[in-house]
């Protein structure tokens, strides 16, 4: 058996225009998640022990189910309880709606997490020396914490950003026409699965690369900007 080039080249230009769906549901769903992650986090850095208790049940429970179930049970089970307890359908809802409420809650899961460890990655003593200088909490938290805690969690995001891209792919699973939709469909159609995948395959590759490349450049801007605040600071 040989390869059809010719088809794995149209096929990857067919694959290419569900590219900003694909995004789509990568970004929206890690961006929501990451407003849950951040009041998940700091729930869990706080106090109040039921909210605790709540949250840590959420992060652990995504956490240790697969991405998959989440949509399955979002896009069966949502509509049921919408209808049973508030007498309201959902049948009308563009199916990626569901998938990316699965991937918001899925993201919001992790993110928590990742953001936990970069707060606590910021030494108390700087936290400190801040307040003792007169900065209010959130002053400390904007000037001190969220700079030197993003930068050391940007790694972890950029895998959750390739993570969740990779995992869009299972939207195709409930029909979503996402890259891997578009290419099962034109497999299906032609009947020349290998060289349709192939191209899929090249496309997150690609994807991937830009942002890992983005992602590395990104970090060593920032830290060498940290850096640099700090010596002007001594």
């Amino acid at each position: 058996m040989q390869l059809d080039f010719s088809f794995i080249k149209k096929a990857l230009l067919e694959i290419s225009k569900a590219i900003p769906l694909t995004l789509f549901i990568t970004i929206v769903p890690l961006l929501c998640g990451l407003l849950i992650g951040i009041i998940v986090a700091f729930i869990r850095l706080g106090q109040n022990k039921p909210l605790q208790a709540i949250a840590n049940f959420y992060v652990s429970f995504y956490r240790g189910t697969p991405v998959i179930l989440h949509i399955f049970v979002i896009y069966f089970g949502l509509p049921q309880i919408s209808k049973a307890a508030f007498n309201i359908s959902l049948a009308g809802w563009p199916v990626v709606t569901f998938v990316i409420i699965a991937l918001t809650l899925n993201a919001g899961a992790f993110l928590s997490e990742i953001i936990r460890s970069g707060i606590i990655s910021v030494s108390v003593q700087q936290t400190e020396a801040a307040a003792s200088l007169g900065m209010t909490g959130l002053q400390v938290f904007r000037r001190i914490v969220l700079p030197q805690a993003f930068v050391t969690i940007i790694p972890n995001l950029t895998n959750m950003f390739i993570g969740f891209l990779h995992a869009s792919s299972i939207a195709f699973l409930v029909s979503v026409q996402e890259m891997m939709g578009i290419a099962n469909i034109i497999a299906a159609s032609n009947l020349k699965y290998l060289e349709a995948f192939i191209a899929a395959g090249i496309m997150y590759w690609v994807i991937t690369v830009a942002v890992e490349l983005f992602a590395g450049t990104l970090e060593r801007k920032l830290t060498a900007h940290l850096r640099q605040g700090v010596v002007q600071q001594g």
